[in-house]
């Protein structure tokens, strides 16, 4: 059985390979809730079920004799179930989208919304599970429990620090591919449109001085891929400052986060961050002052990411920017995670590896890039989230990384 998604999921909208796609007309609400009723998701069936024979082909007494075999034979199971190829999207429903902790039950449509978009991207098939409760530990003793029935795990919309050691805890736990996209489907698009962005101007990442606006699950994992791909000039700022090493209020990932970050030991709050800086990322939901972003260095980089509503409006940081990008897709620039996870999980299961490395990251990243390195331009900095042509090279790029690194 396949799972499969209505292509209206993905904004309702077409357009040519490469270019940014932008609804003409409002969505409203009657037309979302329309697209929601009965859910997002099927099953079809892949073989028909019309005469007898083919019932005792499909269940008794025919699908007795698979099951013999994969009792005799475990792997046979990747043959033939659909194990090998399912991604589970597990979430709590505590930190979803843009709307804080609604539950398991309201956050649904969000993971129903993410399994149609693994389909209809990376044609892989995924089944959305939400859980009732917020115990790191049973949230990981469920999913070693439920391992058998998948074969890759999207965590999905948890709050912070308990979704660092919920990812942390079940990597450990399960031999098949683990990732937060929160964390790191957020920063994979963020490289990949920092590294356009760079191109776009001629400049050396390694030399920019980067602000990081958010210590949640989005800010933490781009500071860390941006400093595995060479920058290492970032200032990360959480709701009380900057996160440094002369605060004793930070938590544990804080405090491991300021030991690798903040090279020029600033202190203070936005303000002192963004005086003569570079980049500015944007992953929370705080806003930024017009008189900050002026502050920074000239034409500088401005990833307004919050959504649906920018830490800074982008008709407004244009004043001053170089180059703006946003999480919306009414605006240029889009980054966004379906440029990253479908690609990603699929040449991890390609590849059979076990675990997604930072390598594999920084490949998606630079696949994502490649896709439009020939028309890169201060408006496209990465495709567009609808470019058909993303998944598949990102999928290459990470299986290709994960065959390099041995750890199939």
């Amino acid at each position: 059985m396949t799972s499969t998604a209505s292509n209206n999921s993905a904004s309702g909208t077409t357009g040519t390979p490469g270019q940014p796609t932008i609804a003409e007309l409002p969505i409203t609400d009657d037309e979302i809730f329309l697209a929601h009723v009965g859910g997002k998701l099927s099953v079809e069936l892949r073989s028909p079920i019309d005469t007898q024979r083919d019932l005792s082909i499909a269940y008794t007494p025919g699908v007795a004799q698979v099951s013999r075999a994969i009792a005799a034979e475990t792997e046979l199971v990747n043959k033939y179930t659909w194990t090998e190829r399912l991604v589970a999207v597990v979430s709590d429903g505590s930190a979803v989208l843009g709307l804080g902790d609604i539950g398991p039950r309201a956050s649904l449509p969000v993971m129903e919304g993410k399994s149609a978009l693994f389909r209809s991207f990376a044609g892989l098939n995924s089944i959305p599970i939400v859980l009732d409760t917020k115990d790191p530990d049973e949230i990981v003793e469920t999913l070693i429990r439920l391992r058998p029935s998948f074969g890759a795990v999207n965590l999905e919309d948890i709050s912070a620090p308990r979704c660092f050691e919920i990812e942390r805890r079940v990597i450990e736990a399960l031999d098949c591919p683990v990732m937060h996209d929160d964390q790191h489907g957020t920063a994979i698009v963020t490289l990949a449109a920092l590294r356009g962005a760079v191109q776009v101007l001629g400049r050396d990442i390694r030399e920019q001085k980067v602000v990081i606006s958010g210590a949640g699950a989005a800010g933490v994992a781009c500071a860390n891929i941006l400093l595995a791909a060479g920058v290492t000039d970032i200032v990360v700022l959480d709701s009380k400052g900057i996160v440094s090493l002369h605060r004793k209020d930070l938590n544990e990932f804080k405090e491991e986060l300021a030991e690798r970050t903040n090279p020029r030991a600033l202190q203070g709050g936005a303000a002192e961050a963004l005086a003569g800086a570079d980049v500015f990322i944007g992953v929370s939901a705080g806003t930024i002052a017009e008189e900050l972003i002026a502050s920074m260095a000239k034409d500088p980089i401005i990833f307004a990411m919050s959504n649906p509503d920018p830490e800074i409006r982008p008709e407004v940081a244009a004043k001053y920017a170089s180059i703006v990008a946003t999480g919306r897709s009414d605006f240029p620039n889009q980054i966004n995670n379906v440029l990253a996870f479908p690609g990603v999980f699929a040449g991890a299961l390609d590849a059979g590896a076990k675990r997604i490395t930072e390598r594999m990251k920084i490949a998606a990243a630079d696949a994502i890039l490649s896709v439009v390195a020939d028309d890169l331009r201060p408006d496209q900095i990465v495709p567009s989230a609808l470019d058909r042509r993303v998944a598949p090279a990102v999928a290459a790029a990470v299986a290709e990384a994960a065959r390099a690194e041995g750890i199939v």
